[in-house]
């Protein structure tokens, strides 16, 4: 009971501050990791992979995977509803006091205001996930710390997607797929 309380709060916390998406919810993940050891940030990465790949938001699959791993069906339940908790409470409330919030200019102004925090939140995500893809964890110099094949997989894509006439209009699901045939066959 007290790992699905300590999940749940977790979760919730995430849910409350992640403020701009599935991608502003990976610091949160990232020192839940350290803090808790309910998982490794080399499980962070699979797990971000496996949900930018699955349907849904990435959040909830890191969220539902992570309680799963941790504590069974009732773990992922818990943490799922913990991470979307938060943003059931505060629609709940702006529903009932819409009017006078779409009026107000202090709720505009701390809207206003959230965007640079969520932006960097994701920017931090952003960084967060090209270190864990191209770079290993030890090494004796920067140089054999790069994970080279990572790094020539997306300089692949980037030219694929952006100077191929060929390839430039296909669908990005396409390039998802390939990228993960590549990963297995190279194993990484």
């Amino acid at each position: 009971m007290e790992l699905l309380l300590s999940l749940y709060w977790e979760f919730f916390k995430t849910g409350l501050f992640a403020v701009g998406g599935g991608l502003a919810t990976l610091p949160f993940l990232q020192n839940m990791a350290v803090s808790t050891g309910w998982f490794t940030t080399a499980q962070l990465a699979d797990m971000i992979a496996v949900s930018e790949s699955t349907p849904g938001p990435l959040g909830i699959n890191t969220a539902t995977y992570v309680g799963f791993t941790t504590a069974g069906v009732p773990g992922a339940v818990v943490a799922t509803l913990g991470l979307v908790s938060p943003s059931i409470i505060i629609i709940l409330v702006v529903a009932a006091f819409l009017k006078a919030f779409r009026d107000s200019r202090t709720v505009q102004d701390v809207f206003y205001g959230l965007r640079p925090a969520s932006m960097g939140l994701i920017a931090a995500s952003g960084l967060s996930v090209v270190l864990m893809a191209f770079y290993l964890p030890a090494g004796a110099d920067l140089l054999h710390q790069i994970h080279l094949p990572g790094v020539a997989l997306a300089a692949v894509l980037l030219i694929l997607t952006r100077y191929c006439k060929q390839t430039k209009g296909l669908h990005p699901i396409l390039f998802i797929l390939a990228s993960a045939v590549v990963g297995a066959i190279f194993s990484f």
